[in-house]
């Protein structure tokens, strides 16, 4: 005798009801995110900007270099001073005060030695939090800006060798700092060779600067004499820098 054939029972009305109910909401929620602007870059460059006006700002209220040098080690337990110092000096640069004001400080507070140490910390931590800032909140928006040919060949550059780019920026006298760190920031170098560079590139005039300041008491001193003098040729070539990049755009002006 045959089996008997078995069939699946049918879906019931309420199991049929429940299945559209959740494909339509489905589909409902798939057309929404579809219809859904994207959200625009510039917000987090308006993000930006308005942090850094913060941070500038804030030296209305405040002064890390005064902060460095009025009383700050006797104040604080002696393990503690190296990294709020590091920490101080960092956010001062985010402030944009200018590093050769805080290498003084540090020089004239720690000497030659911990100075020239906690100064190149201190700027590669200021250096580090400003490529996070640059690189999360204003690189998507600026970036269709780095397809044009000058541009794209500078960012081509340092997304392939960023270690050496970066080396290089930070070795050029008069280059302000935080301008190197954001347009690095814009660009496509990675974290790590953009940290490494910074921290090799600026122990050189970080020294110069630290040395100066703490041997400024001794004015006849081969210390401070060949430091001044470096510092003069730094700032001597920034002036030279400067009149060939004028000199440069008024010739393209006339051309």
């Amino acid at each position: 005798m045959p089996e008997a054939l078995t069939t699946a029972p049918a879906p019931s009305a309420a199991e049929c009801s429940a299945k559209t109910a959740t494909e339509t909401a489905r589909r409902t929620a798939v057309a929404g995110a579809a219809a859904r602007p994207a959200r625009s870059p510039w917000w987090r460059f308006g993000l930006l900007v308005l942090l850094l006006g913060a941070c500038a700002g804030s030296l209305l209220l405040w002064s890390p270099t005064d902060l460095l040098s009025g009383g700050l080690a006797d104040r604080m337990p002696g393990y503690w001073f190296a990294p709020l110092f590091t920490v101080v000096y960092a956010v001062g640069t985010l402030a944009f005060v200018p590093r050769p004001a805080l290498n003084a400080v540090a020089g004239l507070l720690l000497g030659i030695q911990q100075g020239v140490l906690l100064a190149v910390l201190g700027t590669t931590l200021g250096a580090a939090m400003a490529f996070a800032l640059g690189r999360g909140l204003g690189r998507e928006a600026l970036k269709p800006y780095l397809r044009g040919r000058v541009l794209g060949a500078l960012d081509q550059r340092f997304t392939e060798q960023g270690f050496r780019s970066v080396l290089v920026l930070r070795l050029l006298p008069g280059l302000p700092f935080q301008a190197g760190n954001y347009g690095a920031a814009f660009s496509g170098v990675r974290f790590l060779p953009f940290l490494l560079a910074t921290g090799i590139g600026v122990v050189p005039t970080t020294a110069v600067y630290v040395t100066a300041a703490a041997s400024a008491d001794r004015p006849g001193s081969a210390a401070f004499l060949v430091s001044a003098g470096v510092i003069a040729l730094l700032v001597l070539g920034s002036l030279v820098g400067l009149w060939r990049a004028a000199a440069a755009r008024r010739r393209g002006r006339v051309g």
